[in-house]
């Protein structure tokens, strides 16, 4: 989602056009209904959700619907109707909302091929977003990010590794996507027959996935075969099996529509095809697209826009469109006020459902006390979670796990001790910041680590740590003086003056200054940078909601609010002994305020350090990969091999493998542990560095996880969720949405690591295939199979159900798809039977008219540990697969 709008534009007075000054005073009979409360029938919690709904819009104006349409919502107070502001985070734990237990990004919990582990993480999630919830309610706080209606999980297909948002889905399969995103529903939406516990949104609706730059301007067309095969699978399995209660429009166009206003994807697909009774949320200023220049150029007006948007089936306006332009374009014509009134029908049907009209009693959920956030069960499943999403790549001579007993080891990489690696984005905000280097330090305290950042992450994009207070005065003091206001404006008397020794705040569960129902606040620092060493800086601003930063009382840095952490910086050369003024103001309107005054030398040597600390060592533990700083949501990063959030390059940038290529050169063992968000061409690595861990953006546990895996506390067992390339050169052009040589079904290539691909320290044994010989056409298909461990250490694996057709036949099919999978866990010499019901569906194909058909002939079904291998039926280092051809009668 898109973040434009300033905090003056958020905050500006909701608008009343003269059409609608007209519809109010022929609706006079505002002044003939009773203010008594309990007249209004929709207060009765023995009515029927409908009936109630009925009756609450049936006493709305027009400008009083069109108000209750877009995300935040203002009261309307004459009927007893609360503010709500429907926009909320929670992809991989609460976010912006004040402390949240951290789980691993999407993606690794993508990685742990484990559907009924997703479910937990929703329900815990979802425990803390009541509990925060109804906190805020008591404190009269009905802000962004303190709602029940959450923008979250994104089902999106990651069908090419350049996407910069891939991170944020469950990887490129449909059926391992559909099951993750399902479970994880099940889990945020609750189980209560009568009030959801919160309200899930799939997204987005549908064929995005990039690229970043373009996404407002794009038209994407695909096969009716990969649309129905491909990119909708996840959302159907959302809507049918999770009864997910919200849906999220896409920004780009599919076939000449906006997703926003498609009747192809929005009616007949949604609603009529798939009975979706819940609402449609624009993703956020997406139908500004409509109209804008340079865009989708749809429509010439905001009125039009409105009225196209809400015609289609866009319920909810993530943005400012509808209100005005959809009360004049009502007046005007474009759109009838009945098709308002079901839009907003919808959205208030998920409010009642959430027991928002009804006391508090009443709705179970709000029994959930508020120790259950960041209590120690959910930080448990947060490092089990990590744990789980662990997938050793490489593992040759056995070089893992590690012994304890080392007298020296070298944690290397800028990755090592990096906290904004472990959350990837749209994070929470976690007590617990485990990096690699402070888990492995804690795990061998008997033992020398050797730290060096050795590089930076990419060329042109140094880390960033905060400007030491052996550089910043205040006068006499060290530091900076902090003045905070209780206003967004440095206005007035500060309410607390104070000397900050550094500017490095993320205020989680306390603000720095007494503040009534508004989180709203200011700090002015000012002092004087006077640097120890000359040359080249990167000075950066870090903030939540906005800033300023001042160089010599000149503006260099200035950024408005996106609604989530950010950071802006310049590069200049300062002197050392040279005082240079410095001046920060900083204004926060959120729930997670955190500023951060930061810099880097960029003329600095990090290698030689890092190949020192190497020197002195026995082992090496290499730390490299990617960042959320750039990779992620349409960003302004223009890196060599990086573009606007994406990638242009899919190799480790030049500055890490330069490092990765001195470090192995000095000959000591070396194990590369990744962190990123998607998949890395790590061609060299394979073939020079005998152990290799993908550790993704693991969470505020992660350095933990992945130190119980170097050191063989834990057994990894996680799976590929992507498959890893060799090159761009493999890749078709990145907006083309043709599955042709895309993912594992259709790469015709030689993937560097297929997807499911995943190495245990143990080993396993499939025997006794129960699989009939022949079935009628459309029966289910019972399988069956033993798994022993046959190794000499406890662990799990990932059992991989694969069905594949008569490539004669239909030739163009997939090689082969993923139709289940089930993680299991077996001691030493434990042998476990593991069952499947394959339905027709899974086994039918989908035709080029887009539509399911029937298998004749036969249907080979594949069962292993890892994707099955046409040519080779043979022992791998941990699985057998076994197959077998069934015919059709």
């Amino acid at each position: 989602m898109i973040r434009r709008e300033s905090k003056n534009r958020l905050k500006k007075p909701f608008r009343i056009s003269s059409l609608i000054i007209i519809s109010i005073i022929l609706q006079l009979n505002i002044g003939c209904e009773s203010k008594k409360e309990t007249t209004y029938k929709f207060k009765d919690p023995k009515l029927s959700i409908n009936e109630r709904v009925t009756d609450l819009i049936g006493h709305m104006t027009l400008s009083e619907k069109v108000s209750q349409m877009r995300y935040d919502a203002p009261a309307i107070e004459r009927l007893g109707v609360p503010a709500y502001n429907w926009w909320n985070e929670c992809l991989h734990g609460v976010a912006r909302a004040g402390e949240a237990t951290v789980f691993p990004q999407a993606i690794g919990m993508g990685a742990t091929w484990n559907a009924p582990l997703l479910f937990e993480v929703g329900t815990v999630i979802s425990d803390e977003a009541r509990a925060k919830h109804h906190r805020f309610i008591k404190e009269d706080k009905r802000g962004i990010y303190q709602g029940l209606t959450f923008w979250t999980p994104n089902i999106n297909i990651f069908r090419d590794p350049r996407w910069g948002r891939g991170q944020e889905t469950y990887g490129e399969d449909p059926y391992l996507t559909g099951r993750m995103g399902v479970n994880f529903i099940k889990g945020l939406q609750g189980d209560d027959s009568k009030y959801l516990k919160v309200v899930a949104t799939a997204k987005h609706f549908a064929v995005h996935s990039g690229p970043e730059k373009s996404r407002h301007e794009d038209n994407y067309h695909t096969s009716d075969k990969d649309l129905k095969e491909t990119y909708l699978p996840a959302f159907e399995a959302a809507i049918k099996e999770a009864n997910v209660q919200s849906v999220m429009c896409a920004y780009n166009r599919y076939r000449d529509e906006a997703c926003c206003g498609s009747n192809l994807l929005l009616n007949d697909i949604l609603r009529k095809e798939w009975g979706f009774d819940g609402y449609v949320v624009s993703d956020c200023w997406a139908i500004n697209d409509f109209w804008e220049p340079n865009k989708h150029e749809l429509v010439e007006t905001p009125a039009e826009a409105s009225a196209l948007a809400v015609s289609r089936g866009t319920d909810l306006n993530c943005g400012d469109v509808y209100d005005p332009n959809l009360g004049d374009a009502v007046l005007k014509g474009l759109v009838d006020e009945d098709k308002v009134d079901r839009a907003l029908s919808r959205l208030m049907e998920a409010r009642f459902k959430l027991g928002m009209f009804d006391p508090e009693e009443m709705v179970s959920w709000s029994k959930i006390p508020y120790d259950v956030v960041c209590s120690d069960a959910h930080y448990k499943l947060s490092e089990k979670t990590a744990r789980e999403s662990m997938v050793l790549l490489k593992n040759e001579g056995k070089l893992l796990p590690l012994k304890k007993d080392l007298k020296s080891i070298a944690v290397i990489g800028p990755n090592a001790n990096a906290k904004q690696v472990l959350l990837g984005n749209y994070h929470g905000t976690p007590f617990n910041n485990i990096t690699p280097l402070k888990a492995i330090t804690e795990k061998l305290p008997n033992t020398t680590v050797h730290y060096a950042k050795g590089s930076h992450i990419a060329k042109g994009w140094p880390l960033l740590q905060p400007i030491p207070s052996s550089v910043l005065r205040n006068g006499e003091n060290v530091g900076l003086k902090g003045e905070y206001f209780d206003n967004e404006t440095w206005e007035g008397e500060p309410k607390l003056t104070r000397s900050d020794s550094i500017v490095d705040f993320i205020w989680v569960s306390k603000k720095p200054i007494e503040i009534n129902t508004s989180d709203s606040f200011s700090v002015r620092w000012t002092g004087k940078i006077v640097p120890e060493e000359s040359g080249s800086y990167r000075i950066g601003l870090r903030a939540s909601s906005a800033g300023k930063l001042y160089v010599d009382d000149s503006l260099r840095v200035d950024f408005e609010d996106d609604h989530e952490p950010k950071m802006k910086y310049l590069d200049m050369r300062l002197e050392a002994g040279k005082s240079y003024d410095i001046k920060i103001k900083y204004y926060n309107y959120h729930t997670d305020p955190q500023a951060q005054l930061l810099w880097s030398k960029l003329d600095e040597d990090l290698l030689s350090p890092a190949l020192e600390a190497v020197k002195k060592s026995e082992v090496v533990v290499l730390c490299l990969g990617l960042s959320p700083d750039i990779e992620g949501e349409e960003m302004p990063v223009v890196l060599e091999g990086f573009d606007k959030g994406d990638r242009s390059e899919i190799s480790l940038p030049q500055s890490q493998l330069t490092l990765l290529k001195e470090v192995q050169a000095l000959g000591k063992p070396t194990i590369l542990v990744l962190m990123n968000g998607s998949a890395l061409a790590i061609n060299w690595a394979d073939e020079n560095i005998p152990a290799i861990l993908e550790a993704w953006y693991p969470g505020e546990f992660g350095g933990r996880a992945i130190a119980d895996v170097l050191f063989g506390d834990y057994n990894p067992a996680g799976r590929l969720p992507v498959t890893f390339y060799k090159s761009v050169d493999d890749l078709p052009d990145f907006k083309s949405y043709d599955m042709t040589n895309r993912t594992y079904k259709y790469f015709k290539g030689d993937p560097l690591y297929e997807f499911g691909h995943g190495l245990s320290y143990t080993s396993f044994e499939y025997s006794k295939l129960e699989v009939p010989d022949t079935i009628k056409e459309d029966e289910n298909i019972p399988v069956a199979v033993q798994i022993t461990n046959t190794g000499d250490m406890k662990g799990d694996e990932v059992v991989q159900l694969y069905v594949s057709h008569d490539k004669k036949q239909y030739k163009d099919g997939p090689k082969h798809s993923l139709i289940g999978f089930k993680r299991i866990n077996l001691e030493v010499g434990e042998t476990k039977k593991v069952s499947f019901t394959v339905t027709p569906k899974q086994y039918a194909i989908i035709n080029s008219a887009g539509r399911e058909q029937k298998v004749s002939g036969a249907v080979q079904i594949y069962v292993g540990g890892k994707q099955p291998d046409e040519n080779d039926d043979s022992d791998t280092a941990t699985t057998k697969h076994l197959n077998k051809i069934i015919t059709l009668n």
